[in-house]
Protein backbone atom coordinates (compact mmCIF):
# COMPACT_ATOMS: atom_id res chain seq x y z
CA UNK A 1 0.00 0.00 0.00
CA UNK A 2 1.28 3.45 -0.90
CA UNK A 3 1.44 6.05 1.86
CA UNK A 4 0.15 8.51 2.62
CA UNK A 5 -3.44 7.69 1.69
CA UNK A 6 -4.78 10.46 -0.53
CA UNK A 7 -8.04 12.38 -0.19
CA UNK A 8 -9.39 10.62 -3.30
CA UNK A 9 -8.97 7.25 -1.55
CA UNK A 10 -10.27 8.25 1.87
CA UNK A 11 -12.14 11.53 2.58
CA UNK A 12 -10.14 14.34 4.15
CA UNK A 13 -12.22 14.26 7.31
CA UNK A 14 -11.56 10.54 7.92
CA UNK A 15 -8.28 10.98 9.72
CA UNK A 16 -6.28 8.32 11.53
CA UNK A 17 -4.74 11.05 13.69
CA UNK A 18 -1.35 10.94 11.94
CA UNK A 19 0.22 13.30 9.43
CA UNK A 20 -1.40 12.53 6.07
CA UNK A 21 -2.50 9.18 7.59
CA UNK A 22 1.04 7.85 7.78
CA UNK A 23 1.55 4.58 9.65
CA UNK A 24 3.27 4.61 13.02
CA UNK A 25 5.73 1.91 11.99
CA UNK A 26 7.09 0.43 8.74
CA UNK A 27 10.28 -1.20 7.56
CA UNK A 28 13.22 0.89 6.36
CA UNK A 29 11.76 4.17 7.58
CA UNK A 30 14.02 7.10 6.79
CA UNK A 31 11.77 9.94 7.96
CA UNK A 32 9.54 10.36 11.01
CA UNK A 33 7.01 12.92 12.15
CA UNK A 34 7.14 13.43 15.92
CA UNK A 35 4.94 15.73 17.96
CA UNK A 36 6.62 17.92 20.60
CA UNK A 37 3.62 19.59 22.29
CA UNK A 38 5.43 21.60 24.96
CA UNK A 39 4.40 25.27 25.26
CA UNK A 40 4.88 26.44 28.84
CA UNK A 41 8.17 28.17 28.04
CA UNK A 42 6.31 30.81 26.02
CA UNK A 43 6.49 34.43 27.14
CA UNK A 44 3.13 35.67 25.82
CA UNK A 45 0.47 33.54 24.18
CA UNK A 46 0.31 29.82 24.88
CA UNK A 47 -1.50 27.08 22.97
CA UNK A 48 1.23 25.56 20.80
CA UNK A 49 0.68 22.28 22.66
CA UNK A 50 -2.30 21.85 20.34
CA UNK A 51 -0.27 22.42 17.19
CA UNK A 52 0.87 18.86 16.38
CA UNK A 53 -2.69 17.56 16.06
CA UNK A 54 -3.89 20.72 14.27
CA UNK A 55 -1.09 20.41 11.71
CA UNK A 56 -1.88 16.73 11.24
CA UNK A 57 -5.55 17.60 10.71
CA UNK A 58 -4.65 20.28 8.16
CA UNK A 59 -2.42 17.80 6.33
CA UNK A 60 -5.51 15.80 5.34
CA UNK A 61 -6.09 18.17 2.42
CA UNK A 62 -2.60 17.66 0.98
CA UNK A 63 -1.82 15.25 -1.84
CA UNK A 64 1.32 13.07 -1.76
CA UNK A 65 3.13 14.24 -4.90
CA UNK A 66 5.43 17.28 -4.83
CA UNK A 67 5.13 18.90 -8.29
CA UNK A 68 8.20 21.13 -7.94
CA UNK A 69 10.66 18.47 -6.80
CA UNK A 70 8.83 15.68 -8.67
CA UNK A 71 8.87 13.20 -5.79
CA UNK A 72 6.43 11.29 -3.61
CA UNK A 73 8.34 12.25 -0.46
CA UNK A 74 6.56 10.16 2.15
CA UNK A 75 6.56 7.04 0.05
CA UNK A 76 10.19 7.51 -1.03
CA UNK A 77 11.23 7.89 2.63
CA UNK A 78 8.97 5.12 4.00
CA UNK A 79 7.83 7.88 6.35
CA UNK A 80 6.12 7.26 9.66
CA UNK A 81 4.37 9.33 12.32
CA UNK A 82 5.27 8.15 15.82
CA UNK A 83 2.77 10.42 17.56
CA UNK A 84 3.45 12.92 20.33
CA UNK A 85 6.14 12.76 22.99
CA UNK A 86 4.59 12.67 26.46
CA UNK A 87 5.96 15.98 27.72
CA UNK A 88 5.46 17.29 31.26
CA UNK A 89 3.60 20.61 30.84
CA UNK A 90 4.99 22.32 33.95
CA UNK A 91 8.55 20.99 33.83
CA UNK A 92 10.81 22.04 30.98
CA UNK A 93 13.85 20.02 32.04
CA UNK A 94 12.01 16.70 32.33
CA UNK A 95 10.31 17.52 29.04
CA UNK A 96 13.71 18.16 27.46
CA UNK A 97 14.80 14.70 28.61
CA UNK A 98 11.88 12.83 27.05
CA UNK A 99 11.98 14.86 23.83
CA UNK A 100 15.73 14.40 23.44
CA UNK A 101 15.40 10.65 24.04
CA UNK A 102 12.64 10.27 21.44
CA UNK A 103 14.52 12.26 18.79
CA UNK A 104 17.84 10.57 19.51
CA UNK A 105 16.30 7.11 19.18
CA UNK A 106 15.12 8.04 15.71
CA UNK A 107 18.50 9.46 14.70
CA UNK A 108 20.31 6.38 16.00
CA UNK A 109 18.26 4.31 13.55
CA UNK A 110 19.17 6.60 10.68
CA UNK A 111 15.70 8.17 10.65
CA UNK A 112 15.46 11.92 10.06
CA UNK A 113 12.97 13.52 12.47
CA UNK A 114 10.56 16.32 11.67
CA UNK A 115 9.42 17.74 14.99
CA UNK A 116 6.05 19.42 15.33
CA UNK A 117 6.24 21.95 18.17
CA UNK A 118 5.42 23.27 20.61
CA UNK A 119 7.08 26.56 21.39
CA UNK A 120 10.64 27.25 20.27
CA UNK A 121 12.18 25.95 23.47
CA UNK A 122 11.76 22.40 22.08
CA UNK A 123 14.55 23.00 19.58
CA UNK A 124 17.15 22.79 22.32
CA UNK A 125 16.13 19.17 22.96
CA UNK A 126 16.38 18.44 19.24
CA UNK A 127 19.84 19.98 19.02
CA UNK A 128 21.02 18.06 22.07
CA UNK A 129 19.97 14.84 20.37
CA UNK A 130 21.56 15.85 17.07
CA UNK A 131 24.88 16.75 18.70
CA UNK A 132 25.06 13.40 20.49
CA UNK A 133 24.73 11.62 17.16
CA UNK A 134 26.57 13.97 14.79
CA UNK A 135 28.65 16.25 17.01
CA UNK A 136 28.08 20.03 16.76
CA UNK A 137 25.89 20.78 13.75
CA UNK A 138 25.11 23.61 11.35
CA UNK A 139 21.79 25.39 11.74
CA UNK A 140 19.40 27.18 9.41
CA UNK A 141 16.92 29.06 11.57
CA UNK A 142 13.93 30.86 10.04
CA UNK A 143 12.33 33.26 12.51
CA UNK A 144 11.43 36.87 13.17
CA UNK A 145 13.38 36.67 16.47
CA UNK A 146 16.93 35.55 17.14
CA UNK A 147 16.00 33.61 20.32
CA UNK A 148 19.43 34.29 21.76
CA UNK A 149 18.17 36.32 24.72
CA UNK A 150 19.83 35.09 27.87
CA UNK A 151 17.12 35.25 30.53
CA UNK A 152 13.47 36.19 31.03
CA UNK A 153 12.49 37.09 34.60
CA UNK A 154 15.81 35.48 35.55
CA UNK A 155 14.82 32.17 33.92
CA UNK A 156 17.41 30.80 31.49
CA UNK A 157 15.23 28.22 29.72
CA UNK A 158 12.36 29.68 27.70
CA UNK A 159 11.38 30.02 24.07
CA UNK A 160 13.57 33.09 23.62
CA UNK A 161 16.82 31.39 24.64
CA UNK A 162 17.31 28.04 22.82
CA UNK A 163 20.11 29.26 20.59
CA UNK A 164 22.22 30.89 23.28
CA UNK A 165 21.85 27.74 25.40
CA UNK A 166 22.81 25.64 22.35
CA UNK A 167 25.93 27.79 21.92
CA UNK A 168 26.88 27.36 25.57
CA UNK A 169 26.40 23.59 25.32
CA UNK A 170 28.57 23.39 22.18
CA UNK A 171 25.73 21.92 20.11
CA UNK A 172 26.32 24.21 17.12
CA UNK A 173 29.15 25.29 14.84
CA UNK A 174 28.73 29.07 15.24
CA UNK A 175 30.05 30.16 11.83
CA UNK A 176 27.65 27.68 10.21
CA UNK A 177 24.55 29.11 11.89
CA UNK A 178 22.20 31.32 9.85
CA UNK A 179 19.24 33.14 11.38
CA UNK A 180 17.00 34.34 8.56
CA UNK A 181 14.03 36.71 8.59
CA UNK A 182 14.80 38.66 11.77
CA UNK A 183 12.65 41.78 12.10
CA UNK A 184 10.50 43.84 14.43
CA UNK A 185 11.00 46.20 17.33
CA UNK A 186 13.69 45.52 19.92
CA UNK A 187 14.18 46.00 23.64
CA UNK A 188 17.68 47.40 23.10
CA UNK A 189 19.83 48.50 20.12
CA UNK A 190 22.17 45.57 20.71
CA UNK A 191 19.58 42.78 20.68
CA UNK A 192 20.64 41.47 17.27
CA UNK A 193 24.28 41.80 18.28
CA UNK A 194 23.62 39.08 20.87
CA UNK A 195 23.58 36.63 17.97
CA UNK A 196 26.37 38.20 15.91
CA UNK A 197 28.61 38.18 18.99
CA UNK A 198 28.21 34.39 19.14
CA UNK A 199 29.48 34.14 15.56
CA UNK A 200 26.04 33.54 14.03
CA UNK A 201 25.06 35.02 10.65
CA UNK A 202 21.95 37.19 11.04
CA UNK A 203 19.93 37.98 7.91
CA UNK A 204 17.12 40.45 8.60
CA UNK A 205 13.96 40.52 6.53
CA UNK A 206 14.92 43.84 4.86
CA UNK A 207 18.33 42.38 3.96
CA UNK A 208 16.69 39.20 2.65
CA UNK A 209 14.37 41.25 0.43
CA UNK A 210 17.18 43.52 -0.77
CA UNK A 211 19.66 40.74 -1.54
CA UNK A 212 17.16 38.20 -2.82
CA UNK A 213 16.80 34.75 -1.33
CA UNK A 214 18.95 33.16 -4.08
CA UNK A 215 21.93 35.19 -2.92
CA UNK A 216 21.33 34.31 0.75
CA UNK A 217 20.92 30.59 -0.01
CA UNK A 218 24.14 30.65 -2.02
CA UNK A 219 25.99 32.16 0.95
CA UNK A 220 24.57 29.49 3.26
CA UNK A 221 25.65 26.76 0.86
CA UNK A 222 29.19 28.14 0.72
CA UNK A 223 29.49 28.37 4.51
CA UNK A 224 27.70 25.17 5.50
CA UNK A 225 28.72 22.83 2.68
CA UNK A 226 28.03 19.17 3.51
CA UNK A 227 28.10 19.66 7.30
CA UNK A 228 25.19 17.92 9.07
CA UNK A 229 22.55 20.62 9.32
CA UNK A 230 19.41 21.09 11.40
CA UNK A 231 16.57 23.31 10.13
CA UNK A 232 14.34 25.08 12.65
CA UNK A 233 11.35 27.00 11.33
CA UNK A 234 9.34 29.36 13.52
CA UNK A 235 6.02 30.08 11.81
CA UNK A 236 6.31 33.76 12.80
CA UNK A 237 8.96 34.03 10.07
CA UNK A 238 5.91 34.41 7.83
CA UNK A 239 3.89 37.62 7.83
CA UNK A 240 0.90 37.37 10.21
CA UNK A 241 -1.45 38.10 7.32
CA UNK A 242 -0.58 34.58 6.12
CA UNK A 243 0.06 32.95 9.50
CA UNK A 244 -1.97 34.67 12.23
CA UNK A 245 -1.99 31.69 14.58
CA UNK A 246 1.25 32.23 16.44
CA UNK A 247 2.44 33.52 19.79
CA UNK A 248 4.50 36.66 19.15
CA UNK A 249 3.43 38.19 15.86
CA UNK A 250 5.71 40.52 13.89
CA UNK A 251 4.38 42.38 10.85
CA UNK A 252 6.45 42.92 7.73
CA UNK A 253 7.37 39.31 6.96
CA UNK A 254 7.36 37.29 3.77
CA UNK A 255 4.15 35.83 2.39
CA UNK A 256 3.48 32.11 2.11
CA UNK A 257 4.51 31.88 -1.57
CA UNK A 258 7.87 33.56 -0.91
CA UNK A 259 8.40 31.32 2.09
CA UNK A 260 7.82 28.15 0.09
CA UNK A 261 10.14 29.43 -2.64
CA UNK A 262 12.98 29.74 -0.12
CA UNK A 263 12.41 26.33 1.43
CA UNK A 264 12.19 24.64 -1.96
CA UNK A 265 15.59 26.08 -2.88
CA UNK A 266 17.36 24.32 0.02
CA UNK A 267 18.20 21.21 -1.98
CA UNK A 268 21.97 21.14 -1.45
CA UNK A 269 22.18 20.74 2.33
CA UNK A 270 22.85 17.67 4.44
CA UNK A 271 19.77 17.91 6.65
CA UNK A 272 19.74 15.59 9.65
CA UNK A 273 16.61 16.97 11.31
CA UNK A 274 13.88 19.59 11.19
CA UNK A 275 11.33 21.19 13.43
CA UNK A 276 8.45 23.60 12.92
CA UNK A 277 7.34 25.56 15.97
CA UNK A 278 5.08 28.26 17.41
CA UNK A 279 1.82 27.39 15.65
CA UNK A 280 -1.05 28.34 17.99
CA UNK A 281 -4.30 26.88 16.62
CA UNK A 282 -6.60 28.62 19.15
CA UNK A 283 -5.70 31.97 17.56
CA UNK A 284 -6.51 30.90 14.00
CA UNK A 285 -10.04 29.54 13.50
CA UNK A 286 -9.48 29.67 9.74
CA UNK A 287 -6.68 27.05 10.05
CA UNK A 288 -4.52 28.77 7.42
CA UNK A 289 -1.55 28.76 9.80
CA UNK A 290 -1.81 25.01 10.36
CA UNK A 291 -2.25 24.43 6.63
CA UNK A 292 0.86 26.46 5.85
CA UNK A 293 2.73 24.49 8.52
CA UNK A 294 1.59 21.18 7.03
CA UNK A 295 2.67 22.33 3.57
CA UNK A 296 6.10 23.30 4.89
CA UNK A 297 6.40 19.83 6.48
CA UNK A 298 5.58 18.35 3.06
CA UNK A 299 8.42 20.45 1.64
CA UNK A 300 10.84 19.31 4.36
CA UNK A 301 10.03 15.70 3.50
CA UNK A 302 10.64 16.43 -0.17
CA UNK A 303 14.11 17.79 0.58
CA UNK A 304 14.91 14.51 2.33
CA UNK A 305 13.43 12.46 -0.52
CA UNK A 306 15.61 14.23 -3.06
CA UNK A 307 18.72 13.06 -1.18
CA UNK A 308 17.70 9.39 -1.25
CA UNK A 309 16.06 9.43 -4.67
Amino acid sequence: MQYPLTPDVKPEFCTTGTFMRLPSNRENAKLAIVGLPFDTAASFRVGARFAPQAIRQASMTLFPYHPIHKVYPFDACNAIDIGDVSVIPHNIHRSYEVMEKAVMELMEKGIIPIGLGGDHSVTLANLRAAAKIHGPVALIHFDSHTDTWDTYYEEKYWHGSPFIRAYEENLLIPDKVFQVGIRGTLNHPGDIDSSSDLGYHVITTPELKERGFENVVREMQEKIGDTPCFLSFDIDFVDPSCAPGTGTLEVGGLNSFETLQIIRSLTDFNFIGFDLVEVLPPYDPTQITSLLAATIIHDFASLVALKIK
